[in-house]
């Protein structure tokens, strides 16, 4: 059916994207309305070439598919019949009247609403309120937007308030979503957006390109859709929450750390900063001792040499930062570890009874992000990883998998994170043999089933060097974050030539396991700020006691009682301020966050007790100082989210 019968009726977007030999993907966008269709006959004459290219592409789909009759089998049980090459899943939509159908999935993959389905299937139809559906309305959505900023550009001045009433104009139809994907002598990529939505917010920012400090005077414009009016309300709430829980606005609120101009995407982390950060490695620190891992420490700085055998200069020299001495011999940061403790492996001959070796390493990492790409915590320029490399024979794998991601799960349970894991499989193009990416793939799917845990299948998304397991975690209010990671890689043993010998005294190749459970500890600082909103569990907490006197000789006593918990270990603080109220002293210590206050004075100081209120308000009365000291120190040491004892 022409879609020019409906330019009446529709607003459409056509976006065609070409991209030539050696040069960077040209995107152009056209936004296309009734009016400008009837007034611009070169819009009118791509829309024409749009629709004649797209007829064809389906009658060829047509011939291939003979039209045969097809069953589809929709996720309520339901079963709908169809033809192949001809039934699409916009039209089972409206067949079976489902609404607000954005994309659809044909036996688990992706598939659009206006392609034809071409065999047998199960279908499923899904709307904004699934993840598939937000990204595919989120797709349409920014595509939408620029094509009409790019018709401002023409006709308007360009302003905030202008975008969103014209988008907000534009996007009120309940409309679809076609494609058409060509290949001549460059690739041509067609699409007509159509898309329901009756609620736009967009925001506007200037562009700063790389290697440049100066703004281009370019803008940069972000649009977000929903289907109505209370989806638009209930993401403007979650993004306010968001800005509350902001990890920077905490981190300058409680003197966590802060950045200067002086080391770009470099954090400085001040005491408060410093002990969540140790207190994270020495967490981890503990766990490597009980489950086999040894320490390792090797330079921040080597040789090109290096990373050419290993491969990174071919593929990542541009984001390392590189320096020259010594004549003309050029040196880079290490952007990761995983080559050093290859030169560590080869240091001498290797036995089977050495295997497994478990090596981790907390040295600093450098890769030289893009300034426009650093915010925050979340993207920086200097960072350390709780980076462990396991070299294995390949009869451990699965054992060593496990492992791993048992440690994953009982560190996320300290934090209260729910998590699930995705199987990333084999890209294109990729490094080394089908059949050790099948048996790789099967090894960790294996695993995975023996784990227990749920999880998804990521097509194509695994490492070039090998397959991963990629675990997803949820924060406190639903958002998705991605920290640990485990990965195989076939290739540094092979480019290292690494070599151990085996119990029948031959040479064999060991499997090399990248793992990392936090990942970045910055970034992980981030997200735990905002998970907890700023409100740390006592064993991480920067501020655990706050110890205020009142009247008397209770000063002495108040140092006396810091000084106990400072030295098993708390971060104990005591207010001193002769002009404050006893209320507002309070008030304070619970706006730092400090997750207990006691309060002293002559009766607690007499009989060597505490009066003890919680971070929350809640007062838990007059304890004996040891005995409170005794169950902090549980609280602290079990890593309890818990408040009261």
């Amino acid at each position: 059916m022409y879609l020019s019968q409906y330019a009446s009726q529709l607003h459409c977007t056509c976006i065609y994207k070409l991209t030539f030999p050696s040069f960077s993907p040209l995107v152009m966008h056209i936004s296309v309305s009734p009016c400008q269709l009837q007034a611009s006959p070169v819009l009118s004459e791509r829309l024409r070439v749009f629709e004649s290219l797209r007829e064809k592409q389906v009658s060829e789909r047509r011939v291939e598919a003979s039209e045969k009759p097809l069953s589809i089998r929709l996720a309520d049980g339901r079963t709908v019949k169809g033809t192949a090459g001809v039934t699409t899943p916009l039209f089972v939509a409206q067949s079976v009247r489902v609404k607000g159908a954005l994309v659809s999935k044909v036996n688990g993959e992706l598939w659009e609403l206006g392609q034809p389905l071409e065999a047998d299937c199960e279908l499923q139809l899904l709307g904004f309120d699934t993840a598939e559906g937000k990204q595919a309305g989120n797709i349409s959505s920014r595509m939408l937007c620029l094509s009409e900023a790019s018709f401002l550009l023409w006709a308007l001045t360009i302003t905030l308030p202008s975008i969103r009433c014209a988008v907000s104009l534009i996007a009120s139809p309940s409309l679809f979503c076609l494609s058409l994907s060509l290949s001549l002598s460059f690739n041509l990529f067609c699409s007509l957006i159509i898309f329901l939505s009756s609620s736009v917010t967009s925001q506007l920012s200037t562009v700063t390109l790389a290697n440049q400090t100066e703004s281009t005077g370019l803008m940069r414009l972000l649009g977000v859709a929903f289907p109505g009016e209370k989806d638009k309300n209930e993401w403007e709430r979650e993004q306010e929450e968001a800005r509350r829980r902001d990890h920077r606005r905490i981190g300058m609120d409680q003197e966590l750390f802060f950045f200067n101009d002086v080391s770009p995407g470099s954090c400085f982390f001040l005491p408060k900063g410093a002990h969540i950060y140790n207190t994270l490695t020495d967490f981890i620190k503990s766990e490597y001792q009980r489950r086999g891992f040894s320490e390792v420490v090797t330079p921040t700085l080597y040789s090109t040499a290096l990373w050419e055998r290993s491969g990174h200069w071919e593929h990542y020299s541009e984001n390392m930062f590189t320096v020259t001495s010594e004549g003309s011999q050029t040196y880079a940061l290490k952007p990761m570890n995983c080559p050093a403790h290859c030169l560590m492996f080869e240091q001498r001959v290797r036995s089977w009874r050495e295997l497994p070796l478990r090596w981790a390493d907390f040295g600093a990492l450098h890769r030289n992000e893009l300034s426009g790409a650093l915010g925050g915590l979340t993207r920086v320029r200097r960072f350390c990883q709780d980076d462990a490399h396991i070299f294995c024979a390949p009869e451990q794998l699965e054992e060593e998998i496990v492992a791993c991601l048992d440690f994953v799960r009982s560190v996320y349970q300290v934090f209260g994170f729910s998590f699930h894991c995705l199987l990333s499989t084999r890209p294109t193009p990729c490094l080394g043999e089908p059949e050790q990416w099948d048996n790789a793939e099967q090894q960790l799917e294996r695993s995975l089933q023996h784990f227990g845990e749920r999880w998804e299948l990521n097509p194509g998304d695994g490492a070039f060097y090998g397959p991963k397991i990629d675990i997803q975690i949820k924060d406190a209010i639903g958002r998705q974050h991605q920290c640990a990671t485990i990965q195989l890689d076939f290739q540094l043993p092979i480019r290292f030539d690494l070599q151990y010998v085996g119990q029948d005294g031959q040479l064999h190749r060991p499997v090399m396991i990248h793992r990392a459970v936090l990942g970045s500890l910055e970034r992980m600082i981030a997200i735990l700020a905002e998970n907890f909103g700023g409100k740390w569990p006592l064993w991480l907490s920067p501020a655990q006691v706050m110890v205020i006197p009142v009247g008397g000789n209770s000063e002495s006593y108040a140092k006396q009682v810091v000084q106990q918990f400072r030295e098993a270990g708390f971060m104990a603080d005591w207010n001193d301020d002769q002009g404050a109220t006893l209320n507002k002293k309070i008030r304070s210590a619970q706006l730092a966050q400090y997750n207990y206050i006691f309060v002293v004075g002559d009766k607690e100081s007499e009989s060597g007790t505490v009066n003890v209120r919680s971070r929350r308000g809640k007062q838990l009365g007059r304890r004996p100082t040891e005995e409170v000291l005794t169950s902090l120190t549980q609280l602290r040491d079990t890593r309890s989210n818990l408040d009261e004892f």
